[in-house]
């Protein structure tokens, strides 16, 4: 199968296994949503966007420049791990796009789910931060720093996929299609 021809019957069998969760996690403005959306839409599956489930409390802490907390944080996270649950539960598949920037808030995510990959979408701050200043978001660029000194990067233990975000999109996506043997 070519990755032009790549459905959601492609994520089903990875690594001839049943359905499978795929965390995208990386700080604010590492392209998750991006990537996410374009990777979704090529497999066929649904992409679960982080932000949407942010609280407004949440969304009007950080867009008057505040960082959350880890207090902040568990109902948003909880409320994703929900939603991974009930597609694992349904066996559908799944890209989850979430910043997941502790070892404890991706163990949350993914507790029950028995496929998953990680997938770390890694980059240097001068150009994530470009990016942050480029867009419209609820998240100001003055918080950006408050996501790489909360970032715990995965480690070996996690498996991960890191993902070099300089590389253009397409080329991420084609990266991962061939990590992931989707082709």
């Amino acid at each position: 199968m070519g990755t032009d021809e790549l459905t959601g019957r492609a994520l089903s069998t990875l690594h001839g296994k049943t359905r499978v969760v795929i965390l995208l996690m990386g700080v604010s403005g590492s392209g998750k949503t991006t990537l996410g959306r374009r990777l979704a839409a090529r497999l066929g599956c649904p992409l679960l966007e982080g932000d949407d489930f942010h609280s407004p409390a949440n969304i009007k802490k950080m867009s008057a420049g505040k960082p959350l907390t880890d207090k902040d944080r568990l109902p948003w996270l909880t409320e994703i791990s929900s939603a991974i649950q009930t597609k694992a539960n349904t066996n559908q598949a799944c890209i989850v796009a979430c910043s997941a920037l502790k070892r404890r808030y991706r163990k949350l995510l993914l507790s029950n789910i028995t496929r998953a990959k990680l997938i770390y979408l890694k980059g240097n701050k001068e150009s994530i931060a470009a990016r942050i200043n480029a867009r419209a978001h609820f998240m100001p660029p003055a918080l950006l720093q408050s996501q790489f000194d909360t970032l715990e990067p995965p480690t070996s233990r996690e498996n991960a996929l890191v993902v070099d975000i300089s590389q253009g999109i397409e080329e991420c996506i084609q990266y991962l299609i061939k990590e992931l043997k989707l082709t």
